[in-house]
């Protein structure tokens, strides 16, 4: 299910579910659908997928580049 994945996202990187609703779909609302029984179209939940997998990617490219300091 997605909530599980979501919510274990959210622990695992300490983020907000509103925050997690604006930026992986738009909505501030949408991990506070999900909790409540909403079901996304498959193509959310597969943008909604690949948005986390593109944030970790991202933040572990982030580590591996040198400090501009």
């Amino acid at each position: 299910m997605l909530i599980r994945d979501v919510e274990k996202f959210m622990r695992e990187h300490e983020m907000p579910a509103t925050k997690f609703g604006r930026l992986a779909a738009h909505d501030p609302r949408f991990v506070l659908d999900l909790r409540m029984g909403r079901i996304p179209r498959p193509s959310t939940e597969a943008r909604t997928r690949r948005w986390m997998s593109d944030f970790v990617q991202s933040l572990q490219s982030k580590q591996g580049e040198p400090n501009p300091c």
